[in-house]
């Protein structure tokens, strides 16, 4: 019979390490690599031959010869952005695009995987685009951008960008070229990610919308989706960004070179106009100032709310952010639940066979078009099998006991798809994907049972190094595998040592470099930016004054009232509420709203529609003013001592209440020996402080 350790050795993409530690002969140091020229970081080494070679393997595997996302990418340009850098009214930069120019200025990088350097290219587009008479688009601005559908009275906006500003870039070039100064009619938000509505505040006046001039359109549970998912793990989800997103890194051949999706995100004051339209059913036709559209309903896919769009009569289909020229993200690495690829798979199946047999253009929320019946059925379909691929031969590898640790090293997507430029993990990666699926039927334990209850990394770490012979033994043989292009295992070596001596700076700057060459090989951009955000905080140390902004007013406006309670369940330190007990009736009459609130056993809970009967404390409060407290403009103290809110009982209640309350560190330490000194900005107890908007 055979066994699973016998499988998983048969399966052609399985690399068994045969390079094991040798404490008795570990070799000698060599001499240091020199820094490398033009390098940003004093520390920071040229790839290795070793990189040179792989990346060279990779140019030689792919299809360059297939250049039609160049001709899509090229295809329909009215009028370039004329500004590379854009500043807002105050004169600050929004937007800086010559930070990109250098992956024009030459044919190929050595410290760049020649398919992150293609797509970075094909990136560079910048202006205002024609998809078909009556659909434009601006391209260029964020990470995604922005589109413009010819209405009975004016323009139809599909996203809005990521801020304002940017978004009123779009605006006013649209409007030199195309617009023929006519308003925006209708707003259309595809998904609920920040990047997709962030900007909504740059085209559109809220005033309008109230009085019926502008309507906005949305997928169902938009509102909730949009808010929540930044709320809970909100501190931590934008900490992870700094990896994700390389936010430290700067750009350039040793850095920073493309998000994939998009270049990046551009700066300035994000906001949220709530839809006054929500697309409930499945599919469901609505005339959109005198345009007639279909929308699709197609929730937990690559958002947990989105919708595409068909416009019949122009055979137009919007795939939002459904589809786009690279596999997604199933997991995204700076955190989220794990998606659902299979009903990814068959919503883009739907599409297809409900739209994609006529439809002669499809365009989405990233990236270029796609022109003619031919050519949106073959990116359909390919993507449709990209998902359900991953699916079901994870599943397939998974059911014969390849496990989470284990299916990154075995998972392969058939050479049909790795030859599709659209199927290549410029967002998505097809290691981490493959995890993300294991993980989301079966978890995160891989059943073996010395890996159930886990040993903290810092705790197990000192006896490893101990067995090891010590840290001049583990350097010796870590100097020897990284000489030798052993990355990986130089990495697992040396990540014990840096967990058992944290200080140990000569440790961390061989595994900063270790990390170095390991990014430089990298396709995708989120594993180049996290090993190369990595190398940098072990070389440097975290910064300070380096976390992004909390979201702005308009979002906290937004949560609900049962969500911000939520979310103080989450704040709260249950440490410092041991042996409280308390209920509070909490009640919002301008909104109709009651809650019960309960601290007991050190948690704080909440049921919305109902109050206690004996309550220690009834605070009564509009919720428009209890907005005031949530966006940090009046403490909940003020609001008692004015009079706006009353309160009956037990006052003392909220003041100890208060006291269980944190700062979260945006930048808490991720590698041991990388945190300074800098204090937690602190925040009121009840202001609403989740993380920032983040885009996908």
């Amino acid at each position: 019979m055979t066994t699973r350790r016998q499988f998983v050795q048969s399966l052609p993409a399985f690399a068994v390490a045969a390079n094991m530690l040798d404490t008795d002969t570990a070799a000698a140091a060599p001499a240091p690599v020199a820094p490398a020229a033009g390098h940003f970081h004093p520390k920071g080494k040229p790839p290795s031959e070793f990189t040179k070679a792989v990346l060279r393997k990779a140019k030689q595997a792919l299809p360059f010869d297939d250049t039609r996302d160049f001709d899509e990418q090229r295809r329909g340009l009215i009028a370039p952005i004329k500004d590379l850098t854009i500043k807002n009214d105050a004169g600050d930069v929004v937007w800086d695009m010559t930070r990109f120019q250098f992956l024009d200025q030459a044919d190929e990088f050595d410290t760049v995987h020649p398919s992150m350097h293609r797509i970075g290219k094909l990136n560079n587009n910048y202006g205002l685009y024609e998809v078909i008479p009556g659909i434009y688009q601006v391209r260029g601005l964020d990470l995604a951008q922005t589109t413009f559908v010819r209405g009975k009275t004016g323009w139809i906006v599909f996203d809005c960008l990521v801020t304002a500003d940017a978004m009123r870039t779009a605006w006013k070039l649209f409007q030199e070229h195309k617009g023929e100064g006519l308003p925006v009619t209708a707003v259309v938000y595809s998904h609920s990610h920040g990047d997709h509505w962030g900007g909504v505040r740059g085209v559109v006046d809220e005033a309008d919308v109230r009085a019926g001039k502008v309507q906005v359109l949305a997928p169902r549970d938009f509102m909730d989706y949009s808010i929540s998912e930044n709320v809970f793990a909100g501190n931590a989800m934008n900490r992870r960004l700094f990896y994700q997103y390389g936010v430290l890194l700067p750009v350039g051949p040793y850095g920073y070179v493309t998000q994939g999706l998009g270049h990046a995100i551009s700066r300035g004051t994000s906001g949220l106009i709530a839809p006054t339209r929500v697309v409930e059913k499945d599919i469901e036709e609505i005339e959109v100032d005198g345009v007639r559209m279909i929308f699709q309903n197609t929730p937990n896919t690559e958002a947990p709310s989105e919708m595409n769009t068909y416009i019949p009569d122009m055979k137009a289909l919007w795939i939002a952010e459904n589809v786009s020229a690279t596999l997604h993200n199933i997991y995204t690495l700076r955190g989220a639940l794990v998606r659902d690829a299979l009903n990814w798979s068959k919503y883009i199946n739907e599409a297809l066979y409900r739209f994609g047999q006529e439809a002669v253009v499809m365009f989405g929320a990233h990236h270029w078009p796609r022109w003619g019946n031919d050519r949106v059925q073959e990116i359909l379909r390919g993507q449709r099998d990209l998902y359900a691929h991953f699916n079901n031969q994870v599943l397939h590898l998974a059911n014969q006991g390849v496990t989470v640790n284990q299916i990154h090293n075995v998972y392969e997507l058939p050479k049909s798809l790795q030859q599709r430029w659209d199927c290549r993990g410029y967002h998505g990666s097809v290691p981490h994907n493959a995890r993300a699926v294991v993980n989301r039927y079966l978890g995160y334990w891989d059943c073996n049972p010395a890996t159930l209850i886990p040993l903290s990394p810092e705790d197990s770490a000192p006896l490893y190094v101990e067995m090891m012979g010590g840290a001049e033994k583990i350097l010796a043989k870590a100097r020897q595998l990284h000489d030798t292009g052993d990355y990986m295992l130089a990495s697992e070596i040396l990540d014990k040592l840096v967990h058992a001596e944290p200080k140990n700076q000569v440790a961390k700057d061989l595994l900063a470099d270790v990390f170095e060459q390991i990014g430089y090989q990298q396709e995708n951009p989120g594993l180049r930016n996290s090993f190369l955000a990595g190398a940098y905080e072990l070389r440097e140390g975290i910064p300070e004054g380096a976390s992004p902004k909390s979201s702005g007013p308009d979002v906290i406006r937004a949560m609900s009232t049962e969500l911000f309670l939520d979310f103080l369940g989450v704040r709260m330190d249950s440490r410092k509420a041991e042996g409280m007990r308390f209920t509070i009736n909490l009640i919002t009459p301008d909104n109709g709203e009651k809650f019960a609130v309960e601290l007991e056993n050190a948690t704080l809970t909440n049921l919305p529609g109902f109050l206690a009967a004996k309550p220690d404390l009834t605070l009564t409060i509009n919720r428009k003013d209890l907005e005031q407290t949530m966006i940090g403009a009046k403490t909940l103290e003020a609001q008692i001592k004015d009079g706006t809110a009353k309160v009956e009982g037990d006052v003392s209640i909220l003041a100890k209440l208060a006291a269980t309350m944190v700062d979260f560190d945006p930048r808490f330490e991720i590698l041991p020996g990388t945190r300074g000194q800098e204090k937690v900005v602190h925040a009121d107890a009840y202001e609403a402080v989740p993380g920032k908007s983040i885009p996908e």
